[in-house]
């Protein structure tokens, strides 16, 4: 540590480099010294430096082109558009705690250090897998030091914070309430689920989507031509197609398609110095798609909603694609037959019965063929549901009878609708006999007769008139007419 010493000049209120500091009002020399002591070479850069800087030549082309500046950032307009929240915070210096949250490849690390560089403050990184209590109590002690010493703010990264642990990130919590640091999270998870309600509440969280294909050409085509940072002194010729393909195939992802670039184009042999990307070594710099998802976290849910909703929505096309979304990304398809058979009761319902048979059927046939056979019958079941005829009439009306019996008076069972002993029971206390008499249905033409088995003539299903249950609605209302002819008791 002493080392560092020989490229700092010695700070001394008296000394020939008093000039070169201002003396921190209300810090007297004996307190400095032991401060100095502490982190010995502090504003020296070092190898061991954390923060992040320009990167240099050997880095991959992901690192050497990251954004510097806010007008650098591609996407994200939603949140740094001008006169969006975010950009208006950042440009007027007015922010405390941040977290990022989107999936991996859409800038959550680089629009953290754009953030320090654009308001002058130090960037000090953490990662949530790697770091420890102590570490970061390090990291928050050099703030409060670089604040005294040269009143400069610290943006403390922590990339992955819902790695952290309760404790971890309940050490936080008093130097973001005293602004000792700046606080940016990142994570791909939803922090309202990951992340600790009092270190979520101090901060303002911004989600951030996907690049579009049109925001990744734009920065593979950036990368081409910067001659400081990418490949603008090389004799290049990309065809449009190739790029294209490199942008649609990273899926949202910026470093996927710039790594894919920096592979195609390092290892593509050059013709007399000038080196061709076209679309046949476009598609083997990125050969695979990786489907950005997660079995337990947003993606997830997001995707099997689609995927209902499509049913619901009676769109076979986009119900197809979210099944084959999940099933490439690795989903367990009993989960896909298993909402299935949901949806075929509580979307398609009565209008359609035999939809629950076919979701049944196609339940029963994947564990009968396993995958990749298995697929096919879910693939039937979800088509047949999409175009079948919908009601969600018997699920809304459990729902209204549910609600009756939360909300209000518990209704008792009529007398004539109770069990043959308790009859006996009121018998024996009086109870008027023609009260308790039950009208047996099949004793009667049409298997009906009308009868109350419900006090206060409450009404819960509501029948529509599609598909099958046209046919029930017809029937239900010639009964409910017999109970309401005069002369009917």
């Amino acid at each position: 540590m002493g080392l560092m010493y020989e490229a700092l000049p010695p700070v001394s209120p008296l000394g020939t480099h008093n000039r070169h500091y201002q003396w921190p009002p209300g810090l007297s020399l004996t307190e400095l010294h032991p401060i100095m002591n502490q982190v010995d070479g502090l504003f020296m850069e070092s190898p061991e430096d954390p923060q992040v800087t320009s990167p240099g030549a050997h880095e991959p082309l992901a690192a050497r082109m990251r954004p510097l500046s806010l007008s650098e950032i591609a996407g994200q307009q939603h949140i740094l558009g001008e006169g969006k929240l975010l950009r208006r915070a950042i440009e007027a210096d007015r922010f405390t705690s941040l977290i990022f949250y989107g999936p991996p490849g859409t800038g959550k690390t680089t629009l953290a250090w754009v953030v320090a560089n654009s308001t002058g403050s130090r960037f000090e990184a953490l990662n949530g897998v790697e770091s420890n209590v102590a570490e970061i109590r390090a990291k928050i002690e050099q703030a409060r030091t670089y604040t005294k010493l040269r009143d400069q703010s610290t943006v403390l990264f922590i990339d992955e914070i819902h790695r952290f642990n309760k404790a971890q990130q309940d050490v936080l919590l008093p130097h973001l309430e005293r602004g000792t640091v700046r606080f940016i999270g990142a994570t791909t998870h939803n922090p309202y689920f990951y992340v600790n309600s009092p270190l979520v509440s101090r901060s303002q969280i911004f989600q951030l989507e996907p690049l579009s294909s049109e925001d990744l050409l734009l920065l593979l085509k950036r990368a081409l031509s910067d001659p400081e940072r990418g490949f603008g002194n090389r004799d290049i010729e990309a065809d449009e197609n190739a790029l294209q393909h490199l942008a649609e195939k990273a899926d949202g992802d910026a470093r996927k398609a710039l790594s894919a670039l920096e592979l195609a184009i390092l290892t593509t042999p050059g013709d007399e110095g000038t080196v061709n990307l076209d679309l046949a070594v476009a598609e083997e710099s990125i050969q695979h798609k990786a489907v950005v998802y997660d079995s337990d976290g947003d993606q997830h849910y997001d995707t099997i909603s689609a995927f209902i909703k499509s049913i619901r929505g009676s769109d076979p096309d986009a119900a197809l694609y979210w099944m084959a979304k999940m099933l490439h990304a690795g989903e367990d398809p009993r989960f896909i037959a298993r909402r299935l058979v949901i949806s075929a009761s509580e979307d398609i319902g009565l209008a359609d019965s035999n939809g629950l048979r076919v979701a049944l059927a196609a339940q029963q046939a994947f564990e009968f063929l396993g995958m990749p056979e298995g697929r096919i019958p879910l693939a039937h079941a979800t088509v047949y549901l999409a175009t079948a005829p919908k009601s969600n009439s018997a699920y809304a009306a459990l729902g209204a009878a549910m609600q009756d019996v939360e909300n209000n008076r518990t209704l008792s069972v009529p007398e004539h609708l109770r069990t043959s002993f308790r009859k006996k029971l009121a018998e024996a206390s009086g109870a008027d006999q023609a009260a308790m008499q039950y009208l047996y249905s099949h004793d009667y033409e049409g298997n009906f007769t009308p009868q109350a088995y419900l006090p206060e003539g409450r009404r819960y299903y509501e029948p529509t008139e599609n598909g099958l249950e046209k046919r029930i609605k017809e029937r239900l209302d010639f009964w409910h007419s017999q109970i309401e002819s005069p002369g009917q008791d």
